[in-house]
């Protein structure tokens, strides 16, 4: 926690403390081996004291809160330049300990004052408390901090397993002579890229396990458009909705397929068209994906048994991934071009601004 940028929740509770104990300084204090350096401050304009100076590096010798009514008149302090040096000297202390789970003391929230006093009981109280969450707090910092290598770690290391798989994938690609094989490779990279998107959804959510869609089929139509040729263009309108993981993976490799089969069949010599992805809730709280091309459809001519377009590989994955999820997937062609379309159950909701960001702040 040292020499940590200031946090505002805090800064908010030194304030809090100097209010309740009518002090016109407190600090959090944390001692280091030859300095106390202050996480939050109100009232005092330095950041951190020599540890000849510091009177917190004397409440964390004993156990409970250290208060020092006069510290002219205590041998502990009545050298000390802060209480004889300063333009206003500090006449009064009062320091409750910052005790770690282990038993360890880091430091003070302290408060002090320019004329000698002392506290009364309920302020004393307070203090004791509020020290308490002040160490609640740092805990959490330093949690949350060691989850953000974990997961940076972790990040690095999914992120090059996945790619060690797509060079084989692509190894093995660029070698399969088969049309047959060359399609099932493509289909399994589209599903890897379909992972990846997945996993970087999911590092950069807040929700454990929840993905939102917008988000999540937003970049697999851009990794699909790349693919795509210049007369292609996809376009998404996707609901703000969450859905756990698992089933966004499925809708992700059902998106997948059906692009993918569309960009290789729907539209024959160079003409232009568009796939369009879509997604929404229903009344129900279902979800619902669109997914509709405006290629040649039953238009095209027929293909060799060994080449049947979105009724080969790709469809059978879309099939099999839709009962997994549950879900009832139709599939229909026209002249003009084919749909497809999926219902399903979630467990997510749609976002909405949260309560506590529509109402006003109190104080």
């Amino acid at each position: 926690m040292l020499d940590t940028a200031p946090e505002k929740n805090l800064d908010d509770l030194v304030a809090l403390v100097a209010h309740i104990c009518e002090a016109p300084v407190a600090l959090i204090s944390l001692v280091d081996k030859d300095r106390q350096w202050f996480k939050a401050r109100y009232g005092f304009k330095a950041d951190q004291t020599p540890l000849e100076q510091s009177i917190c590096s004397h409440a964390i010798l004993r156990e409970g809160i250290l208060e020092i009514p006069d510290t002219l008149a205590d041998k502990r302090t009545l050298d000390n330049p802060l209480c004889v040096t300063l333009e206003a000297p500090i006449r009064f202390y009062a320091g409750a300990p910052l005790v770690t789970e282990t038993g360890m003391i880091l430091g003070t929230l302290c408060v002090l004052d320019v004329k000698p006093r002392q506290l009364s009981r309920l302020q004393l109280q307070t203090l004791e408390v509020l020290a308490g969450q002040v160490m609640r707090q740092l805990e959490l910092s330093r949690a949350l901090k060691t989850e953000a290598v974990l997961r940076d770690e972790i990040d690095h290391r999914v992120k090059n397993s996945l790619q060690t798989v797509m060079s084989f994938i692509r190894l093995y690609s660029s070698k399969a002579r088969q049309p047959e094989t060359r399609d099932a490779l493509a289909a399994i990279g589209r599903r890897v890229d379909a992972i990846v998107q997945l996993h970087s959804e999911l590092y950069q959510s807040s929700e454990f396990d929840m993905i939102r869609l917008d988000n999540y089929l937003s970049r697999v139509a851009k990794l699909l458009q790349g693919s795509a040729s210049a007369n292609v263009r996809i376009e998404t309108s996707i609901a703000p909705v969450s859905t756990d993981s698992r089933k966004a993976a499925t809708l992700g490799m059902i998106v997948s397929e059906f692009c993918a089969n569309a960009i290789k069949h729907a539209f024959p010599d160079g003409r232009q068209g568009r796939i369009h992805i879509e997604l929404t809730e229903t009344e129900t709280g279902a979800l619902r994906l669109l997914c509709h091309d405006n290629g040649v459809g039953t238009a095209a001519e027929p293909k060799p048994d060994d080449d049947e377009g979105i009724a080969s590989i790709g469809k059978r994955l879309m099939e099999t991934a839709a009962e997994q999820i549950g879900g009832e997937m139709a599939l229909n062609e026209s002249a003009q071009g084919y749909a497809l379309s999926l219902e399903f159950d979630h467990p997510g909701e749609l976002q909405q601004p949260s309560l506590k960001a529509a109402l006003p702040s109190v104080g």
